[in-house]
């Protein structure tokens, strides 16, 4: 694959799969349900433990730039089975946020239809929190992404600075309008994490807070294909910072502009809500195009990386080879890329069982956040397993590639554990439900154990050498500081 991409492709592909207008959009209002009028704080604690595990992703990365990521870290530096688990949830995990993203981006367009006041299509009312409807429209801007994919990384990232340049001059306008122009009084507890009513409340605020700032790593998957393996790394710490940023405003304003019942009450469309309480149309439509932008360059950033993942596990022979076919022109992995696509349309159909969009987004975002903390906190641990001489030889080093990730791994691990003990504890009964614990639970289980299933595939069927090789450098000739 050729090295095509700069240090600003980089940090567009990485700020995309973090999607943080989507996440703004749909997620705030969903967080606002758990951890009431403290949406900075959380957000300010989320982005913490994130920020330590960034550190070992990038440490990681300078010495061993791989498309498998964090598959090749854990399973190098700690096991191969919980290397390959790493990146089979990882891979599931974002199949599963594709799934859901068809759905979101589908109930933008609608949104946006309704906005131009167009209500009726060839006699069908459209309805944004329809799923049927909205996983309709999505799967086809799904399918458009793929083929952008296909053609190549460097037109994907183009197209995607030029989405992320809109999506964020109507976010800081916006938001930074919505600051002045609320009525809500403004209060410095919503800046303190003590203040969250419960354990509860902030074990499931972190893990929905981690899953918006989830998808910085993407940039590490395609860091063969970049000119400068450091600028890969430059541009996951950058795309994090500034969606920490972001995250803090938005909730910030959106808390001055919106009464917390209604900050809640509108879930999947309350960027929408916040546009329309600000200005009147067309103005007001403009934080709901962002949103669909936001939301459509998601889906591509999101196959982009994920084909990367599964083409380094087709190249180490755990998965199959169709996975690692080249595009005879674009040299890219075409196949992986529009197989994916396809699960992730197979997948779509079945959420059609849950049937708003709120819900579905509800009983996702709670099982994806689980398992980003599973693989997030792994790879932390290896990048602290495989750094740890650094305790030695230079301890100031020591502090951000072994002792930060490895902090930052426990706190995962603890909310993570937490809420899916909470999820289990909350019901005694299986039920088909969005607010159902054993269904929410249900998700990370299957993703867990089909994971160990395919890793005793691929151990003694396919007698992948992954299971039986080593790291790719040389604890001697690891770099002492930072490039």
């Amino acid at each position: 694959m050729p090295r095509s991409l700069g240090i600003g492709g980089a940090v567009a592909l990485a700020a995309s799969s973090t999607a943080a207008t989507s996440s703004i959009g749909i997620g705030l209002g969903l967080m606002a349900g758990v951890v009431g009028l403290h949406l900075p704080a959380i957000m300010l604690l989320a982005f913490l433990p994130v920020l330590a595990i960034a550190g070992g992703y990038g440490r990681l990365n300078r010495v061993a730039p791989d498309a498998g990521s964090s598959y090749r870290w854990v399973g190098a530096a700690l096991n191969p089975w919980l290397g390959f688990l790493t990146g089979w949830v990882n891979i599931l995990g974002t199949v599963v946020f594709m799934a859901y993203t068809t759905t979101v981006t589908g109930s933008a367009v609608i949104q946006l239809l309704g906005a131009a006041r167009v209500h009726r299509v060839a006699g069908l009312s459209l309805s944004p929190d329809s799923t049927l409807q909205c996983t309709a429209i999505g799967m086809v801007v799904l399918i458009a992404s793929a083929l952008v994919a296909v053609r190549g990384l460097d037109l994907a990232a183009r197209l995607q600075k030029y989405l992320l340049v809109f999506e964020y001059a109507v976010l800081l306008g916006f938001c930074g309008y919505g600051l002045f122009a609320g009525d809500q009084p403004f209060s410095l507890a919503w800046f303190d994490p003590f203040a969250i009513p419960s354990l509860h409340a902030l074990a499931q605020g972190m893990v929905l807070a981690v899953f918006c700032y989830w998808g910085f790593e993407s940039v590490f998957s395609v860091s063969e294909e970049v000119r400068d393996p450091r600028d890969a790394s430059r541009g996951g710490f950058i795309s994090l910072t500034v969606m920490m940023l972001l995250f803090v405003l938005a909730g910030t304003a959106f808390q001055r502009v919106l009464p917390i019942d209604e900050l809640v009450g509108n879930g999947a469309q309350g960027l929408t809500f916040f546009g329309n309480r600000l200005a009147h149309q067309p103005l007001a439509a403009l934080p709901l195009i962002a949103l669909t932008f936001s939301a459509a360059a998601s889906l591509q950033a999101s196959v982009v990386p994920t084909a990367r993942g599964m083409y380094a596990m087709g190249r180490d022979g755990t998965l199959g080879p169709v996975w690692t076919r080249l595009h005879p022109r674009y040299h890219t992995p075409a196949a992986g890329t529009l197989l994916i696509t396809a699960l992730a349309v197979a997948l779509a159909l079945l959420s059609l069982v849950i049937p708003t969009v709120s819900s579905l987004i509800s009983a996702t975002v709670n099982a994806i956040g689980i398992i980003v903390a599973l693989y997030y906190a792994l790879t932390a641990i290896a990048a602290a397993v495989h750094f740890r001489h650094l305790l030695r030889t230079s301890p100031v080093e020591a502090l951000r590639a072994v002792i930060a990730p490895l902090l930052g791994a426990t706190v995962l691990l603890a909310v993570g554990g937490y809420l899916a003990w909470s999820f289990y504890d909350s019901a005694d009964h299986f039920e088909l439900s969005a607010d159902n614990g054993w269904f929410e639970l249900l998700v990370p289980v299957v993703m867990v154990a089909s994971g160990l299933l395919a890793a005793a595939w691929a151990r003694w069927h396919r007698r992948s050498p992954y299971f039986t090789s080593g790291f790719a450098a040389d604890d001697a000739d690891l770099p002492l500081t930072a490039s």
